[in-house]
């Protein structure tokens, strides 16, 4: 177990956190949650030794190992994705290592030191299995494909890799080192969907401990059992799910301002009386008792609670046409290769639509596809007329001038002609007061995002795009986000992985997966949570979904995605169910060469597991020969298993690409 207590730190003048006591043992997942600045990633790093305490300490086990997942981008290196994973195995890689040294003074032996060098390898062999050694690379795999890896990704070099991916990369490698301590800032503000799900499913079966910063409520929801707040320089924790943090602490803050109301209801009354008798010498005796226990009296203090405005007053755009982007049988790609195929649906005028799918699968040439910034080698985009486009990425975070302050930055994109007041703009986007003349240096990571958020939801347009607003965004951040997408009167595309702010703010989903886009109206869960509906729609042949109805002759009208008459419905289904029936009958070969792969591989791995129990034979180590002839059994026997891995995978995807 590890222990915090009393734990202190400030910043100059500045105090972040007083007294803070928390226990880390195993089975314990801590959601570390609070609003920017509060000093979430300073208490982390504290933990971890990085930065020192002001007061307070620390107790930990010796030999207790801690992994640490921080929010800066690991370096490129020329090591490949697999390698690099790999390395977080060190207990299993340090026992590998003394295995090969064992094998090779068995090679040179005179015979002298036989005995001991068996005895010695037999010793280590065992720990290599009780470590699971022998799968270590097959989880390597597993946790790779987890965080969306694909199979041919694995011996890429990691300078090739984009700082998201990297990214993930180090995450892999601390999951695969298996610490006793799992600390992470932030683990999700690089993952797609999929991932997520992945992710969460992977630790909420964490054995070790696990304590985390996170902003998204699903994740926190899925995988902590216990919530650590730091608000106002102080640390409480709370037992059970978001949910119940949040009602118990409503409930916890609601007692504490009965409790302060009530005392100074009984200091006010104590003092009237020392007031009223102050000077009267019969009660002397009762006013300096009473002066007294009104001096050791501990006053409740009641935090203050400062947070965000919840709601942004957006400038009003120009409407634009009915139909802001229509796509008709289009494909897209670059340098000669598809990326998406037969995309068609229709986008009008104030819908909220989300974008999800795995990163890679062309969510980012989709939206590019839809504004008009890249043309369909096949089939047609039509953009509506007057539809202005403002647009937040994620780098745009970075891309400030370090010479402004917030309000110079603001300032250089705002219309010349408004009559707004731009300070009290900012104040809805937590920079009051004197924080607006902050200089952009002096800013947290969530901080420059609602900055740069402030910068494109302040210009007047009527399409908004925002490519994973959500990172690094405190949670009363996310709030302010979701609050002003609900009353914007304008159409969103919105690419998150936050599945909270997807099922609040949208009203219809596109799914970006193998090649495909497919429309989805409303929000399903099967959707947002891919890896539920693995286990609910386990040996499903095809998804249920289907695009929108397209548009009809040019001389009607356009329908709205999801509508039309009885007749039309009628004959949409129709047409879903001949789709459905036309893409079973389609990929059978495919389901069939699956099916394949999957015994191919369980065979493989049954002859490596019976290789590996051989090798746990002590006898076995008596006979030289045959030692060495099971050491290179089982070497290629996990090698083919690892090759028989991949062809599985390759199937998967194969049939995945195929709609099935």
């Amino acid at each position: 177990m590890l222990t915090v207590s009393g734990l202190e730190k400030s910043h100059g003048a500045r105090r972040l956190f007083n007294d803070v006591t928390l226990q880390l043992s195993d089975g314990r997942r801590v959601a570390l949650v609070g609003g920017n600045g509060v000093g979430k990633t300073t208490f982390l790093e504290i933990v971890m030794g990085i930065q020192d305490a002001d007061d307070g300490v620390i107790h930990k086990p010796k030999d207790m190992t801690i992994g640490y997942l921080p929010q800066e981008l690991p370096e490129a290196t020329d090591r490949t994705v697999l390698a690099e994973t790999l390395d977080g195995a060190d207990h299993i890689n340090e026992i590998s290592a003394r295995l090969r040294r064992l094998e090779a003074e068995l090679e040179t032996d005179d015979g002298s030191n036989m005995e001991r060098i068996i005895e010695q390898y037999g010793q280590a062999q065992a720990e290599f299995e009780t470590h699971g050694g022998y799968a270590i690379e097959s989880e390597a795999h597993r946790v790779l494909a987890g965080l969306g890896f694909p199979p041919e990704w694995n011996e890429r070099p990691i300078g090739e890799l984009s700082g998201g991916w990297r990214m993930r990369v180090a995450l892999a490698r601390l999951l695969l080192s298996n610490p006793d301590l799992l600390i992470l800032d932030e683990p999700t503000n690089h993952l797609d969907v999929d991932s997520v799900a992945w992710l969460e499913d992977h630790l909420a079966s964490w054995s070790g401990a696990l304590l985390f910063v996170s902003h998204d409520r699903d994740f926190i929801d899925a995988v902590a059992n216990r919530i650590f707040e730091i608000s106002g320089g102080v640390g409480t924790e709370y037992v059970g799910t978001f949910v119940e943090y949040v009602a118990a602490k409503e409930e916890r803050y609601a007692a504490l301002v009965a409790a302060a109301t009530a005392q100074r209801k009984q200091i006010a009354q104590t003092q009237e009386f020392i007031d009223r008798f102050r000077y009267k010498a019969t009660k002397a005796r009762q006013v300096q008792s009473r002066i007294k226990a009104v001096e050791k009296l501990d006053l409740i203090e009641v935090p203050e609670e400062k947070e965000l405005a919840a709601k942004f007053d957006f400038p009003e755009p120009q409407r634009s046409s009915r139909i802001v982007a229509e796509i008709e049988n289009a494909t897209v790609g670059y340098d000669g290769k598809n990326i998406l195929e037969d995309v068609s649906f229709v986008v009008e005028r104030g819908r909220k639509v989300g974008l999800v799918g795995p990163n890679g699968a062309g969510k980012t040439t989709l939206i590019r596809l839809l504004t008009g910034r890249l043309e369909p080698t096949r089939g047609s985009v039509t953009i509506g007329s007057h539809v202005d486009i403002s647009a937040f990425a994620q780098d745009q975070a970075e891309d400030m001038d370090p010479t402004r302050t917030v309000y110079q930055e603001l300032m250089t994109v705002t219309p010349k002609q408004s009559t707004r007041n731009w300070r009290t703009v900012l104040g809805s986007f937590g920079f009051s007061g004197e924080h607006a003349d902050r200089r952009i240096p002096e800013l947290s990571g969530g901080e420059r995002t609602r900055l740069a958020l402030a910068k494109t939801m302040v210009v007047p347009v009527n399409l908004l795009v925002l490519d994973e607003p959500t990172n690094h965004l405190d949670l009363p951040s996310c709030d302010v986000l979701e609050d002003a997408l609900r009353v914007y009167t304008g159409t969103v595309l919105l690419v998150t992985h936050d599945r909270h702010l997807i099922r609040n703010t949208c009203d219809a989903l596109i799914e970006v997966r193998g090649g495909r886009a497919i429309w989805h109206e409303g929000v399903p869960e099967k959707v947002l949570n891919p890896l539920g509906t693995v286990k609910a729609d386990l040996g499903a042949d095809t998804p249920k979904a289907a695009a929108p109805p397209k548009k009809q002759a040019k001389k009607k009208q356009a329908p709205s995605a999801g509508g039309g008459s009885a007749k039309d419905k009628k004959d949409r289904k129709r047409q879903e169910a001949e789709a459905r029936n036309a893409s079973h009958a389609s990929t059978k070969s495919l389901r069939n060469a699956l099916k394949t792969a999957e015994r191919k591989w369980e065979k493989a791995e049954a002859k490596v597991a019976d290789l590996q129990n051989q090798l746990a034979d002590p006898a076995v180590y008596e006979d030289k020969d045959r030692m060495q002839e099971l050491i290179t059994a089982h070497d290629e026997a996990k090698e083919r298993a690892a090759d028989l891995m991949v062809e599985w995978e390759n199937a998967t995807l194969a049939l995945e690409a195929a709609g099935g």
